[in-house]
């Protein structure tokens, strides 16, 4: 599975983002974030 090298960067940029515009979804997009990663870290 090929994924492009800027995915990361880019998938942080907007978590940034929406957890400045709205604080509250913080724990949801930190549960997200870290289910990806670790599915990724899997499939390498």
């Amino acid at each position: 599975m090929l994924i492009h090298p800027m995915t990361g960067p880019i998938l942080s940029i907007i978590a940034g983002i929406l957890i400045l515009i709205y604080p509250q979804i913080l724990n949801f997009v930190v549960a997200i974030y870290f289910i990806l990663v670790g599915i990724l870290a899997l499939l390498k």
